[in-house]
């Protein structure tokens, strides 16, 4: 369990949530593991399937604290919220803020900002890593040319344009991703982004690591508060969680990509654990996404320090925070949205 924010995060499998007179109580097998009381929390986001004691979703709700239940992969399953916990005005203001283009893109900008900056990150790391294996000039090549979209990215104030100088750098940071590959490399060769459907390994991983990445996040906003379907960057589809999309631009680089890259470059996941369809598609076998899918949930168990809030965290609570620091922001508590920058 983390109290983060003001929000209790409940990580643990098998605890089941009580009221004990003005506290919350977690409680593992009949037994009392911690306690926290109600009066310094705003919301709780369960992730364990036992749940909480109606009392305790009473009192939550007479308080107006935000009670959310996600499975323990972090999908949303249910909110219970009282009268005053100000989410309608919330949502009301990401609307007027979604309809404003101006003030869509300072928030955009900062997630564009932030998914830059951690594709930088991530090639700077692999050529400071593995120095006698890479082309060390092609990967700084392209971090310096990622590097000079930071100041044209911060002062844009067109969404289209923004857009483009996205593009640009996906174009630089995709021009080296076969280069951070260093192992398998016949079976998992690089050549461009495709989807819909992926034609090779790589495209296959990448394409199913970010849509899981954008589950966690469109979770992560609905347990906040907010209406994961309204965007600022990508703007309203029928169907389409265009806010999610927009938070896990940022986390692309640092969560979805570098996964790939780990378990490709560990010899996790081999040639084995794809199918190739007539039609050119590849996608995983049952096993190869059983696999994936236990990686994927081990790596979001592992710690790291926010660079924000300079706090330790599970790496899987990391979309959680920036949908809380992103709540925090239109409700006006904060001056601008801090995009989670990798270190």
């Amino acid at each position: 369990m983390r109290h983060l924010l003001n929000t209790l995060f409940v990580t643990s499998e098998d605890i089941y949530l009580s009221l004990e007179d003005e506290n919350v109580v977690a409680n593992r097998e009949k037994t009392v593991v911690s306690r926290f009381p109600l009066h310094t929390l705003s919301g709780i986001i369960c992730f364990s399937y036992p749940g909480a004691s109606p009392a305790l979703m009473g009192a939550c709700a007479r308080r107006g604290i935000s009670l959310t239940f996600c499975s323990p992969r972090g999908r949303f399953l249910a909110r219970v919220s009282g009268e005053n916990n100000g989410n309608v005005l919330l949502r009301r203001m990401q609307y007027r803020w979604a309809d404003d283009t101006v003030q869509s893109c300072l928030v955009a900008r900062a997630m564009i900002f932030g998914k830059l900056y951690n594709a930088r990150a991530s090639i700077l790391r692999t050529r400071r890593d593995h120095e006698l294996r890479v082309d060390v000039d092609k990967l700084r090549d392209a971090a310096d040319r990622i590097k000079t979209l930071f100041v044209p990215v911060m002062g844009e104030t067109s969404l289209d344009t923004l857009r483009g100088l996205e593009g640009t750098g996906s174009m630089a940071y995709f021009s080296v991703l076969d280069e951070m590959i260093l192992g398998q490399n016949e079976s998992f060769a690089f050549l461009g982004r495709n989807r819909r459907p992926p034609l090779d390994p790589v495209n296959a991983l990448l394409s199913f690591a970010y849509s899981l990445l954008s589950h966690d996040c469109a979770a992560a906003l609905e347990s906040v508060g907010l209406d994961a379907y309204v965007g600022f960057l990508h703007r309203d589809r029928p169907g389409r969680s265009s806010l999610a999309l927009d938070l896990m631009e940022e986390l692309r680089p640092c969560i979805a990509d570098r996964f790939v890259l780990t378990i490709i470059n560990n010899h996790v996941i081999g040639e084995k654990d794809f199918l190739i369809r007539e039609s050119g598609a590849v996608s995983l076998t049952s096993d190869g996404r059983s696999t994936f899918l236990d990686q994927w949930q081990k790596r979001k168990k592992e710690m790291l320090t926010h660079p924000y809030l300079e706090e330790k965290l599970q790496w899987g609570l990391v979309p959680y925070v920036q949908a809380l620091l992103l709540a925090r922001c239109i409700r006006g508590d904060m001056d601008g949205y801090p995009p989670f920058l990798w270190r």
